[in-house]
């Protein structure tokens, strides 16, 4: 995981191999996505969708979420926050289900 910050703009950038899933979740926001290398599942609500790179998913405020690697995985997430402290960044991402 790198994180990186800007004006009130949070990009996580993630590699996973193949068979990495991230649990289910939510966010208090919508957020972009972007799947720049790899193939995945993505859970949205009751839905699973296979993607494959390149691609950009939206991720609605509220909807459980979830996704699992199918080929290696390189991709960043984009969050409109002001935190800027890797150390909390993910306790204002993750609401949990």
């Amino acid at each position: 995981i790198t994180h990186h910050f800007s004006d009130g703009l949070y990009a996580k950038e993630a590699r996973f191999p193949a068979g990495t899933a991230i649990l289910k979740h939510t966010h208090n926001f919508s957020h972009l996505s972007i799947l720049a290398e790899g193939k995945v599942a993505v859970l949205r609500g009751n839905e699973i969708d296979i993607v494959n790179a390149p691609a950009c998913l939206e991720i609605k405020a509220g909807l459980i979420h979830g996704v699992k690697a199918i080929l290696i995985v390189f991709g960043f997430v984009f969050i409109a926050t002001d935190e800027k402290d890797p150390s909390k960044v993910d306790e204002y991402l993750i609401k949990g289900v």
